[in-house]
């Protein structure tokens, strides 16, 4: 796994440039005996599907990565272990799921369970076209009753997803000679003020997503440094909860001359439990409420190996104990959807295990 992770981050994939991964990756899915369907997304953006027999369980994960590109490279583990963590760009967000998951692929095919399926979708970073593209694929996955979209969990089932909500905050005010500020009302002050307001208000919290939280991504305003500013605007984001009333408090709060516009929402999204498998509240967003409408009930897992608290920062990291037990974390929920299904007689998850744990030797020791 340590060599196909390397190889893959080698590529710069940041949104835009996905393509540049299709030939290492659609290598590895030929290897896997995978007819594989490129999807057009844009000009030079293709997502790809990799099926084997009709699948009951997709797996999915994204093939983007935020900028900068920064090539990956091997550390020791925390107690000397030599080269067992892989660190570098899109190591844990999220080509270590692509990993993770075609690994688990490759032990089910040598079990005789060919009734899955791997999706790899561009765009995630950004606006999730790829997924929402992906949506056109379903006469090839009708038979698909679970989605797996990998993401970094810390091997636990999400418990949903908050909300995005987009908004832009502008304020007028009446500009002025810096030295009589006096004769003029400054948009920037009564942006502030506003700003301030919404600090105060108390967040809502749902049991299963956790606090609902917001961030002022951008903010401007003014002409001169002599001049009283006449306007100025904030740009934030909220991650909300069901039942959020943010935006309406928000307006109500508004200065007299102050606007609020919505420039984009998401809603929130709970997603299903599984018994025996432990969940936990996540603090991102993903295309899992997308893409779960691929799969009949809408039934979606999220989740993955890894630490989200790393990815998209200059120590984004995995290491090769996380992507082992990623492998069986995607073996286990497998199992459970195609135990005793279509003649399957699979192992238990311990005797899951065992492949990952020869494959885990032998290519540590060959350096793989």
């Amino acid at each position: 796994m340590r060599a196909q992770l390397l190889s893959l981050c080698e590529v710069d994939t940041t949104t835009g440039r996905e393509d540049e991964l299709a030939p290492r990756l659609c290598a590895l899915l030929e290897d896997m005996g995978a007819r594989i369907a490129r999807q057009r997304v844009a000009t030079g953006r293709h997502n790809l599907l990799a099926t084997w027999d009709e699948p009951a369980v997709l797996f999915s994960t994204h093939l983007d990565t935020v900028p900068p590109w920064l090539p990956p490279r091997l550390l020791d583990g925390p107690a000397g272990e030599r080269d067992a963590i892989v660190a570098g760009r899109g190591t844990v967000d999220a080509k270590g799921q692509i990993v993770a998951q075609l690994a688990a692929i490759s032990v089910l095919l040598s079990a005789g369970v060919r009734d899955v399926a791997w999706l790899g979708v561009v765009g995630e970073e950004t606006d999730s076209v790829g997924a929402h593209m992906a949506l056109a694929l379903a006469p090839q996955l009708a038979g698909c009753r679970l989605v797996i979209d990998g993401e970094p969990t810390g091997g636990r089932l999400a418990t949903g997803q908050r909300g995005v909500t987009q908004m832009l905050l502008r304020c007028r005010g009446t500009a002025a000679h810096s030295g009589t500020p006096q004769f003029g009302r400054s948009a920037i002050w009564e942006l502030l003020d506003w700003l301030q307001r919404l600090r105060g208000l108390p967040a809502r919290h749902d049991a299963r997503l956790g606090d609902e939280v917001w961030n002022v991504g951008l903010i401007g305003g003014g002409e001169a440094l002599n001049v009283v500013p006449a306007a100025a605007e904030a740009r934030l984001m909220l991650r909300s909860v069901p039942g959020s009333d943010f935006v309406e408090r928000a307006r109500a709060l508004a200065p007299a001359d102050g606007e609020l516009v919505l420039l984009g929402e998401t809603p929130p999204d709970h997603f299903p439990d599984l018994a025996g498998f432990p969940a936990a509240a996540v603090p991102f967003g993903s295309d899992a409420p997308v893409l779960r409408q691929l799969a009949a009930g809408r039934r979606v897992v999220l989740a993955g190996p890894g630490a989200i608290a790393c990815a998209h920062s200059a120590d984004e990291s995995v290491s090769l104990d996380e992507l082992g037990e990623g492998l069986d974390l995607n073996l286990a929920l497998a199992r459970t959807e195609l135990a005793g299904t279509n003649g399957h007689s699979l192992p238990s998850v311990t005797g899951f295990e065992a492949p990952h744990r020869a494959v885990g030797r032998i290519t540590r020791a060959e350096g793989g």
